[in-house]
């Protein structure tokens, strides 16, 4: 009987850590945060990934230091618990304006 024991045992541990470990990286859901708990989370990560639907996220920033070149960051909107259009940022590529002579 030991020597089935183990083989349980640790299947058992990982799978609880597995189920542990998807649950402690979900993402904050705009939907579940009010506009202001949502923008102070952005402000104090700088970055961070949101769900904003059921099956769609993305990455918003704070600042231009969280954009890669030529990305800049760009007001877009999120649906939070008290607001349709809660304003954000989030990195989008900027082309240069094309001035002719």
């Amino acid at each position: 009987m030991k020597t089935y024991a183990r083989p349980i045992f640790r299947t058992l541990v990982t799978a609880a850590l597995v189920a542990a470990a998807g649950t402690a990286f979900a993402r904050p859901d705009t939907r579940s945060m009010t506009c202001e708990q949502t923008q102070r989370l952005i402000i104090r990560s700088g970055a961070v990934v949101l769900t904003t639907g059921p099956h769609t996220y993305d990455r918003y920033v704070s600042g231009y230091g969280y954009c890669s070149r030529p990305e800049a960051p760009v007001r877009t909107y999120v649906r939070t618990k008290d607001y349709a259009d809660c304003p954000v940022y989030n990195c989008q590529r900027v082309d240069p304006p094309i001035f002719d002579d």
